[in-house]
């Protein structure tokens, strides 16, 4: 199988690599950081380079690119600290593409270009977290209009985007019909409570109380009852994209500590030159190097049309974890400095919660075994 990128797909990634070395992108990752702000002014310099509108059809004024090329893209921003768990809305006007209305397209679509954050998705509830069947927020349909009432909690961006796509049940049905609208934040009854995270501070996180919050059929999201469907194989891409940022920042990491360990010097020689450090740097090579065949063979099924829920759960599991042991490592080659301001802290702080979020460890390895069962029936 052969990963070798296209001459095309090799400029865009030179492009993106210029970007990132045309300033201290660094320093204003940790102001952002540190003051819980999404990096807006990095999304829109990516925003103009294409990255935003990279996956759409070019006959939607895209590029038309694929999986492969978005792989090879979040490894290189990835290998220059970026933070690329806040792109995941880049690859979403797919989705609002494929199962918007017009009005619901032409409102996304015109952040294109802007580096603002549109939307997001609107699942986890206190009382149902990976068990997305257990759902109590829900919709009640009176003299034409559509209520909304409910509660939902940890949901990413919800503080600053514009519109979520929030799923709730037909409270008239005693089947349970899940179905998905399209919310404007700003209307009356959106009450919004901020949560502080261990890491993934650039984007914002928040529980949301929806109270009698009036909508219109036209605000639907795709068609009715589908809500869950819809959702199971947008997590696929999803726990796609969080494998990237995870290879991708644990490859940073490494870099980090392997230029730092050729300087280090203790008695007498640098700490590169002793067997307990080149050690650590044989196994971290070996988890890179896993990572990233696993991700680019993954992305290539993909494009390909033969990928599955066990291959994105596959790479979540394995790259969530694999990721975490490499950086929790480079910070013990780095010492002092690894918990002293460095980076690497921040990636550790990151990397954490992305065994918890787009879908636990532990329900990765549930899809995983299920699928790999599947093969054999």
């Amino acid at each position: 199988m052969d990963f070798r990128l296209t001459d095309e797909q090799e400029l865009f990634v030179a492009g993106v690599r210029d970007l990132m070395e045309s300033e201290n992108w660094e320093q204003y990752f940790v102001e952002c950081d540190n003051n819980h702000e999404y990096p807006e002014r990095w999304v829109k310099a990516l925003a103009e380079l294409g990255v935003d509108t990279m996956l759409l059809p070019e006959e939607h004024d895209g590029m038309g690119m694929d999986m492969v090329t978005l792989t090879a893209i979040w490894e290189e921003l990835g290998r220059h600290g970026a933070p690329t768990y806040v792109l995941y809305q880049l690859p979403g006007f797919n989705t609002i593409l494929r199962h918007g209305t017009q009005e619901q397209i032409d409102t996304i679509f015109a952040f294109r270009g802007t580096g603002k954050q549109m939307w997001n998705s609107a699942i986890t509830e206190p009382s149902a977290g990976s068990d997305v069947g257990s759902l109590k927020t829900n919709y009640t349909r009176k003299d034409g209009k559509v209520y909304l009432n409910g509660q939902k909690c940890f949901i990413t961006s919800s503080l600053h985007a514009p519109y979520l796509v929030v799923m709730a049940r037909d409270s008239a049905s005693e089947k349970p019909i899940f179905t998905e609208w399209f919310v404007d934040m700003s209307k009356e009854g959106v009450k919004l409570n901020p949560l502080d995270k261990l890491g993934l501070r650039m984007d914002s996180c928040c529980e949301i109380v929806f109270d009698n919050v009036e909508l219109e059929e036209k605000d639907m999201f795709g068609t009715e009852g589908n809500g869950f469907n819809r959702v199971k194989a947008e997590f696929d891409d999803e726990r796609f994209l969080v494998a990237c940022t995870n290879y991708g920042v644990a490859l940073c990491a490494y870099e980090d500590a392997a230029k730092y360990a050729n300087q280090r010097v203790q008695f007498g020689e640098t700490i590169g030159r002793t067997q307990l450090i080149q050690e650590k740097f044989a196994h971290m090579a070996i988890k890179l190097n896993s990572m990233k065949n696993m991700l680019f063979e993954t992305a290539w099924k993909t494009d390909q049309g033969t990928a599955t829920s066990g291959d994105s759960a596959m790479c979540k599991y394995f790259c969530a974890n694999a990721s975490f042991e490499v950086i929790d490592t480079s910070m013990q080659v780095l010492g002092g400095i690894g918990v002293t301001g460095h980076r690497v802290a921040r990636f550790w702080r990151d990397l954490r919660i992305d065994r918890l979020s787009g879908g636990s460890d532990e329900m990765q390895i549930l899809t995983l075994g299920r699928a790999e069962l599947k093969k054999y029936r």
